[in-house]
């Protein structure tokens, strides 16, 4: 039995899982979750140690619940654009900034640059990017910019933990460090211009692909995770939607993955390079050689319904699934209400960390099921324009595979298919994270020559959902509404998103707490 255990760490906590080769499944699980903190408004960090705290627990759980077998290889994957700052030794000088942290806008709107590796991101960054966070830190933070030794992303810094070697992923690099994939290096005097200086030096140095291995498991780090003695290969993980490619088999260009959780993603490939403005990419050989990747998706999807839902009608579980049943027995034709789902502003196809969420057409009529259904469509809306800008690119899109917390919300699933208007075939595993996770870990110890093919012996087809097409005939004008909204509102959405930056005041003195007085030894 060839056992391979993977890690997800997604934005609220850690998910662990032991995946069987043979039996092309996973076997256990554990979960640990950890507390993301919002300082000011758009800003948000977390605890690198709550990371650490957490892995370590939910694996040995996942190993006890197990039976303690024989693990023959690792691999992680994370949030893309979680920015640890740190000494060499991995001791943070600060907390990390999350990936959904939108304080570098400024910062993102000055990488705009005729350099030709900023084609492989569409001409600019996104403020969610290591990169503007980095000049962000130079400019706001300089004694800790100063300090650091290291700035990376929370892939690399748990890597470290597990191994003591600094290696960041191919993936991470093309997608987000603005790392040649062509010429399969960095860039350093782009870095300069931008107003980040010594950043080429302060980044991981070593860049390996996907699937190849980075060190064994150091015997501090397999005690930490309930391993006792085995030393298990670690192998390079990535993006956590992106090594889900691998967990969908998806990789072929006509194919699109879209995972639904906080916010929602949208992958696919493309088979020769060309531009697709208001899209992410196409970044070359990213994933695996050969072929460009395309990264399209919402800022904040579930993590909407989750507001409305916990923050703003304070439910608990009970009363969120009574408000989706509620909610689900509206019919969406005349409810009068549009939302915008820009909470945390945009990132495809308009690319515009200022604009911000809207509720239109409220009356003294609408109750909680109103809004939340609202709120349901306008995310699903939001998927489907990203599916529509694509086709309207000439983008191929012969199948949809999908997973995440679509899986959890009927409604939300059963409202985008109908928005999208084709037909999406649900992953056998709600999770492909960790059988991506598993697929790189095989690779990099053997078991398959590459990652198409560990892809194709892990990946398993659940439903096929069809789309309803009154449904989606309802949606296409809905959509024309959407754009429309998102047209004349973005002034005043953009000057709304000014006046929370100025409101939030001066910058404070940030509070290291433990990620600078705990210097734990490695």
């Amino acid at each position: 039995m060839s056992l391979m255990l993977g890690f997800d760490f997604g934005t609220g906590g850690v998910r662990v899982g032991l995946f069987d080769l043979e039996r092309r499944a996973i076997i256990a699980t554990a979960e640990r979750t950890y507390e993301t903190r919002h300082p000011h408004p758009g800003w948000a960090e977390q605890s690198a140690w709550d990371w650490w705290d957490a892995l370590g627990a939910a694996c040995r759980d996942t190993m006890e619940r197990a039976g303690n077998p024989t693990v023959s290889a690792i691999s992680l994957a994370t949030t893309a654009s979680t920015v640890v700052a740190c000494r060499a030794d991995g001791t943070p000088l600060r907390p990390a900034l999350l990936w959904m942290d939108c304080r570098a806008g400024a910062e993102a709107a000055r990488t705009a640059h005729p350099h030709p590796v900023m084609t492989q991101s569409g001409g600019s960054d996104a403020a969610e990017w290591l990169v503007p966070k980095a000049m962000w830190l130079a400019t706001h933070e300089p004694d800790v910019y100063a300090a650091a030794d290291v700035i990376c992303e929370c892939l690399d810094w748990l890597n470290f933990r597990l191994t003591g070697a600094w290696a960041g992923s191919r993936m991470n690099a093309t997608c987000k460090w603005n790392y040649d994939g062509k010429e399969r290096r960095f860039h350093p005097e782009l870095y300069e211009a931008f107003g980040a200086p010594g950043l080429g030096r302060r980044l991981p140095a070593r860049i390996i692909p996907v699937g190849a291995p980075i060190e064994r498991l150091s015997a501090a780090a397999a005690a930490h995770l309930g391993l006792g003695t085995q030393r298990p290969v670690v192998a390079q993980g990535g993006i956590d939607a992106h090594i889900g490619l691998l967990g969908a088999d998806t990789m072929d260009p006509g194919k699109l993955l879209m995972i639904g959780g906080t916010s929602v993603v949208h992958l696919f490939h493309l088979a020769d390079e060309r531009p697709l403005p208001g899209f992410w990419g196409p970044y070359p050989h990213a994933l695996v050689d050969g072929l460009w990747l395309v990264e399209a998706g919402q800022v904040s999807a579930g993590s909407v319904l989750s507001w409305l839902s916990n923050t703003i009608f304070q439910l608990d579980i009970g009363g969120t699934h009574r408000l989706i049943e509620a909610a689900s027995q509206l019919p969406p034709t005349n409810s009068g209400l549009l939302t915008l789902d820009y909470f945390m502003g945009n990132r495809t196809p308009y690319r515009d960390p200022l604009l911000r969420g809207a509720i239109l057409g409220l009356s003294l009529g609408h109750d909680r099921p109103a809004l939340y259904r609202s709120a349901v469509d306008g995310v699903a809306l939001a998927s489907a324009n990203v599916v529509a800008r694509a086709r309207e690119l000439d983008v191929p899109i012969e199948r949809i595979v999908s997973a995440g917390g679509y899986a959890k919300n009927p409604l939300w699933l059963r409202a985008t298919v109908d928005a999208i208007g084709l037909p999406v075939q649900m992953a056998a595993e709600e999770n492909l994270t960790i059988v991506g996770t598993a697929a790189a870990a095989a690779t990099s110890i053997g078991l398959f020559p590459d990652l198409r093919e560990a892809a194709a012996a892990v990946a398993r087809d659940g439903s096929l959902i069809e789309p309803d097409p009154s449904m989606h005939a309802h949606f296409a004008e809905e959509l024309h509404r959407y754009r429309e909204a998102t047209d004349r509102l973005r002034p005043l959405l953009h000057e709304l998103a000014r006046q929370e930056t100025r409101a939030a005041g001066p910058l404070p003195v940030q509070q290291r707490e433990k990620d600078t007085l705990d210097a734990r030894a490695y």
